[in-house]
C-alpha cells in the first residue's frame, strides 16, 4: 500500500506563503468612482417621452412564404394521418419482442415518425422566422412577429399531437 504524506516542513512552507498573501492590504476601494455615476437628468428626450415606433405590417413576400411552410406542415400532417391507422393496427399486432409482427409494428411507426418530417422542418423554419423576428424589434411585438406566431402555433398543434400518437404507440411497443 502506498502512501502519500507531505513533509511537516512542506505544509509550514505553505501555510507561511499562504499567510503572507494574505496580510496584504492593498485591497481596491468597492467605493463608486466617478466615472461610474449617473450623468444627466434622466427625463426623456423632448418630443420623445410617447414616441413608440410604428412597424410596418408583414410583407407579402413574408406573408407567402409563411403560407407556403403552413401549407407543406399541413401536407405532411395528412401524410402522418393517413398512415396512423396502419401503424395503430401494426402496433396492436405486434407480439412479442423481436417478432416478426413486432419487427413491422417498428417499420410502420419508423415510417409515420419519417412522415412527419416536413412538420417538423416547417415548424423549426417557423421557429428561425420568429426568433429573428423578434431580435430585430425586442421593443415590442411586430405585425410580422404576429403574423409569424400564428402560423408556428398552427403548426406546432399538429406536431404535438402527432409527438403524443408516436409517443403512444411506442410506449405499447416497449
Amino acid at each position: 500500500m502506498i502512501r502519500a504524506s507531505a513533509s511537516p516542513a512542506l505544509l509550514l512552507g505553505a501555510a507561511l506563503l499562504l499567510a503572507g498573501c494574505a496580510a496584504s492590504t492593498d485591497y481596491p476601494s468597492l467605493a463608486v468612482r466617478p466615472v461610474e455615476r449617473v450623468q444627466g437628468s434622466g427625463a426623456p428626450a423632448a418630443g420623445s417621452a410617447d414616441a413608440i415606433p410604428t412597424l410596418p405590417p408583414a410583407s407579402a413576400d413574408l406573408t407567402t412564404r409563411l403560407a407556403g411552410l403552413v401549407d407543406v406542415a399541413r401536407q405532411a400532417h395528412g401524410r402522418f394521418t393517413a398512415r396512423q391507422a396502419a401503424t395503430e393496427r401494426a402496433v396492436a399486432a405486434a407480439g412479442a419482442a423481436r417478432s416478426d409482427g413486432w419487427t413491422a409494428a417498428e417499420v410502420a411507426l419508423s415510417d409515420l415518425q419519417t412522415s412527419r418530417s416536413g412538420a417538423l422542418t416547417a415548424l423549426a423554419e417557423l421557429d428561425q422566422l420568429y426568433v429573428d423576428e423578434r431580435a430585430a424589434h425586442p421593443e415590442q411585438v411586430s405585425p410580422a412577429a404576429t403574423a409569424i406566431g400564428a402560423a408556428r402555433d398552427q403548426v406546432e398543434s399538429w406536431v404535438s399531437s402527432e409527438t403524443a400518437v408516436i409517443s403512444r404507440l411506442d410506449a405499447r411497443l416497449r
